[in-house]
């Protein structure tokens, strides 16, 4: 017996292969459509690729991730500088039927690698846009422009950005203004960076799902009115009692923030927030012996004893409560 022969794929009606390629996973998928031209072509032709959706994230090493259909596989190829982890592979299965592929390669370059990947990734799959995105500002400082052209050159929009900051003492306060600018983000931004200038003049992108912003001391007055996103979520912020009591007022004569659903704050007292923020603003104080069911971000069947109800001109009602989020209490503010 002779070694086996090559199956041949190419001969099979394309129906035939589309089946071969919906029982492969994305690993196998892009390494085939790097095999040549022909295989790269054949791959681009399949049209099943919009159940698919890229992640990116950029730290000490960078990723790219594949998620298959209804979020059943997932593999990440990892950009590393580290030598010894070249060629490694994890295999892993969750709770959740999720199989995970991790594969580690080595690189002088990784960053460039990275781009030239993420480029192919995005071309074989026929995608416009990222549905993951979270980059460490401070983790390649000095390659943080290049890799926001990049990705301005080549990528639409992203759907959920995540920015973070490694090091306190890091100032990346121009780069981070220079993406918010560049790139356009469509459904979610969380943001937790150590912002150096209390006047950070960076764009926030308006009708979002969700906006949080950990540290928000650079959110003053005027560019709390400028947001106007579903669910909102400041912490450490500086704006002031009086300057939150304009702002309800605001809202209240739908003067700002029409599309806010859901508001997260510091915790803080209820009654001090009541005499001090809502002092002049007509409100109604709901007993603690009193259950309701309001829709809140995530639960749309949320049960709340109590709370303080203040009122838009459209009808629309404003509950404020105190409820832990995390690990910690927070200032909720529910519009039903």
């Amino acid at each position: 017996m002779g070694p086996p022969k090559p199956f041949p794929l190419f001969r099979l009606p394309f129906l035939a292969i589309e089946e071969a390629f919906k029982a492969m996973h994305p690993f196998e998928i892009i390494n085939f459509s790097m095999i040549s031209k022909r295989t790269k072509t054949v791959t681009k032709h399949m049209s099943f690729f919009s159940k698919y959706s890229i992640g990116i994230d950029i730290d000490e090493e960078q990723q790219v991730s594949v998620v298959g259909p209804e979020y059943t596989t997932e593999c990440v190829y990892i950009f590393t500088s580290n030598e010894e982890m070249n060629g490694k592979v994890v295999e892993e299965g969750d709770w959740d039927d999720m199989y995970e592929l991790r594969a580690w390669k080595y690189s002088k370059n990784p960053v460039e690698e990275w781009m030239q990947l993420l480029k192919h990734v995005l071309d074989i799959f026929k995608k416009q846009s990222i549905d993951s995105f979270t980059m460490t500002m401070d983790a390649f400082v000095d390659q943080n422009v290049s890799i926001i052209d990049f990705l301005k050159s080549n990528v639409k929009s992203v759907d959920n950005c995540n920015l973070y900051q490694l090091r306190d003492e890091t100032n990346v306060d121009d780069h981070n203004a220079y993406l918010l600018k560049n790139i356009t983000i469509s459904s979610k931004l969380f943001l937790l960076l150590d912002i150096k200038n209390n006047n950070f003049n960076a764009k926030i992108p308006k009708n979002l799902k969700e906006l949080t912003i950990l540290e928000s001391k650079w959110i003053g007055y005027e560019r709390l009115l400028e947001i106007d996103c579903k669910s909102v979520t400041l912490k450490n912020y500086k704006i002031l009692d009086e300057q939150w009591n304009l702002f309800f007022k605001k809202w209240i004569s739908m003067e700002t923030n029409q599309n806010l659903e859901y508001l997260e704050l510091d915790n803080r007292d209820l009654e001090e927030f009541r005499d001090r923020v809502l002092h002049d603003i007509p409100y109604e104080v709901v007993s603690e012996e009193i259950s309701r069911i309001v829709t809140c971000r995530y639960n749309p069947a949320q049960k709340i004893n109590g709370g303080i109800d203040i009122r838009r001109i459209d009808g629309k009602t404003a509950t404020f409560f105190l409820q832990f989020t995390g690990s910690e209490e927070s200032l909720l503010m529910c519009i039903h």
